[in-house]
């Protein structure tokens, strides 16, 4: 990935293919490669964004947040910028990685999302996984060198980061009951502040993991879910009290009446005041 590290590697040919980085642009692809790794890149820190895809043989990767996991064919793991990492194949052994640097306001965005996630950042794919397609349609796009490729490298890499998360828990049985323990479990906090990560800490997933149950669950991730409960709340609210619209802001977890107002129209198509002004019962 960086000619400057010591590792003892065997390049296929077109093995790395740059690209200036677009600062304009919210996603960048900035290297797309490929190569056969006989030892272990250590303690390394990358100023962007990295996807790795194991295409034969296995090993591990380490990082602060994660610690040490296992990386097996086929496999893709995450490497985020600032983050030192160890990683590659077993002790006299090698593997075949593809992978992809990008950085833009959409990939933190991702990460932010909990799509990236620096706690979980391995992931086992499925035998008939799509990520490897997408690896090869990113070398594909970068190739002419125009910004209509690499248009479509960033757009590749948005699809290789959602197909990744989708494919991320196939192995893994759904259990219905504990989905529903967790959304019952946001009902519960809907009007206050929710820290995604320990709130899946609570129950011993990730982040990343925690939003893809609720898409399944209820088609929507735990944000968007927490605000429908809330504007709901003060929809009863205002259709059932006198309470101010300040007042009702802080019931329902917005310190910013203004905000709250503006997230209300958004949903609803009409002011907080418009809504009881209309629904208000008497």
């Amino acid at each position: 990935m960086d000619e400057s590290t010591d590792l003892e590697i065997s390049l296929m040919p077109s093995s790395i293919i740059y690209r200036p980085q677009r600062p304009d642009t919210s996603l960048s692809v900035v290297e797309v490669g490929r190569q056969t790794v006989r030892s272990m890149i250590e303690r390394r820190t990358l100023p962007v964004f990295a996807a790795v895809l194991v295409e034969k043989g296995g090993g591990t990767l380490a990082t602060t947040p994660s610690g040490l996991v296992a990386c097996e064919a086929p496999g893709l793991f995450w490497l985020l910028p600032g983050i030192a990492h160890t990683y590659g194949p077993r002790q006299g052994t090698s593997w075949d990685e593809r992978w992809v640097l990008f950085t833009g306001r959409l990939a933190a965005e991702l990460r932010t999302q909990g799509l990236i996630d620096p706690v979980a950042p391995a992931i086992a794919l499925p035998v008939n996984s799509a990520v490897p397609r997408l690896f090869r349609d990113l070398e594909a796009d970068v190739l002419p060198g125009t910004a209509l490729g690499d248009s479509a490298a960033a757009a590749s890499v948005f699809r290789l980061v959602t197909t990744a998360a989708q494919e991320a828990d196939w192995h893994q049985p759904r259990d219905t009951g504990r989905d529903a323990e967790m959304i019952a479990a946001l009902r519960e906090m809907a009007m206050r502040p929710l820290d995604l990560a320990a709130f899946a800490q609570d129950f011993g997933i990730s982040a990343a993991t925690l939003r893809r149950r609720f898409i399944a669950a209820t088609g929507l991730p735990p944000k968007a879910l927490q605000l429908r409960l809330r504007i709901d709340r003060a929809k009863e609210l205002l259709a059932t009290t006198d309470a101010p619209i300040e007042q009702i802001a802080r019931t329902v977890g917005f310190e910013d009446s203004f905000y709250f107002a503006r997230l209300f129209l958004g949903r609803e198509s009409l002011t907080p005041s418009e809504f009881r002004r209309r629904h208000q019962r008497h």
